[in-house]
């Protein structure tokens, strides 16, 4: 279980700097092309691609290589996951880490 909480954490990791949210935000619109993106942020092409990795690493953003050129766009499955993390982070549950070993009340 354990492994659900930490591979949740590391999309908010990523999503915790604010130039790969405005990625992700750029990217709800659809596939981009990497000088596209560039075009909205003042860095190097050497920085997108090290946002780029951290995206795709936690499985939020794709790529896809064409000539010398990477399109990136939203991972369909990374998206549910985060939904479904959120989700299950923020819902009471019979099985909530707050219940184990502890059924009473408090004190």
């Amino acid at each position: 279980m354990e492994e659900f909480y930490i591979e949740g954490s590391r999309i908010f990791k990523a999503l915790g700097d604010p130039k790969r949210a405005m990625i992700v935000d750029m990217l709800s619109c659809g596939e981009l092309c990497a000088c596209k993106i560039l075009e909205k942020f003042d860095m190097s092409q050497s920085t997108l691609s090290h946002h780029m990795k951290i995206l795709c690493e936690c499985g939020l953003v794709v790529g896809r290589n064409e000539g010398k050129w990477t399109y990136y766009s939203l991972s369909a499955d990374g998206i549910a996951k985060i939904k479904k993390f959120l989700d299950y982070i923020t819902s009471d549950k019979e099985n909530c880490i707050c219940k184990e070993g502890n059924p009473g009340r408090c004190c």
